[in-house]
């Protein structure tokens, strides 16, 4: 697993910083040949996406899954992260894939659109701790349909080892929206892996079923 990091600063969000970002994952920066192999496979990977509040959990619920560690207290950068892994497929193939965290773009409400660019699934979580992120997830599900109308999507209540009880609650957003919806840790580990294993097998089903999507062809269009 390679993680490296793309240096956009959040407050400026324009089309070329995006793009740039764009490039950096598909192997396209003049860095690439230092960057090493697995860079260069990136442009055939699987594209998972994470989207939430921030401080939501959504960078440790992905870093416990690739490595299996929690650092507690980590404080939210301004920076687009990209995290590579190598997924073994049940039937036997080895899977590129992608993990992007907003890591600090959702503080401006919005993401831009490039973020969106060639998603195959996306994990969208809240803090079972504050209401707030709870409610907010209409509005990041709004504007996932907006650009992504149809990839697959899981919704996940993060921070439950704060009070497990929790667990006996329902949510309705999930159900009203037909998403699978699982309760989920990144400081214990409960529910992680299933969460990802899922989502790298739905967005690989939907790399290899594409459906029509003019956002991404545009957008594709405009970084050439």
């Amino acid at each position: 697993m390679t993680e490296w990091r793309v240096t956009t600063d959040a407050s400026e969000t324009d089309t070329g910083a995006f793009l740039k970002a764009l490039r950096e994952q598909e192997g396209r920066s003049g860095d690439v040949e230092d960057a090493g192999p697995s860079l260069v496979t990136s442009k055939g990977a699987v594209k998972v996406i994470l989207l939430g509040d921030s401080a939501v959990g959504k960078s440790k619920l992905v870093e416990r899954f690739l490595m299996d560690g929690y650092q507690p207290q980590q404080l939210s950068t301004f920076a687009l992260t990209l995290f590579r892994y190598e997924f073994k497929h049940p039937d036997g193939r080895v899977v590129a894939v992608d993990f992007w965290d907003t890591a600090g773009q959702e503080r401006f409400n919005n993401l831009h659109p490039s973020y969106f660019y060639k998603a195959h699934a996306c994990v969208l979580a809240f803090d079972v701790t504050r209401k707030v992120t709870y409610k907010n997830l209409d509005r990041w599900y709004h504007e996932l349909r907006e650009y992504c109308p149809g990839i697959p999507t899981i919704c996940v209540a993060n921070k439950i080892d704060v009070d497990y009880r929790v667990t006996e609650r329902s949510f309705a957003f999930p159900t009203k929206h037909k998403l699978p919806f699982f309760f989920v840790s990144a400081s214990d580990g409960t529910n992680v892996v299933k969460v990802f294993q899922q989502a790298i097998m739905m967005g690989l089903d939907h790399k290899e079923n594409p459906s029509d999507d003019f956002m991404t062809m545009a957008l594709e269009l405009l970084g050439e």
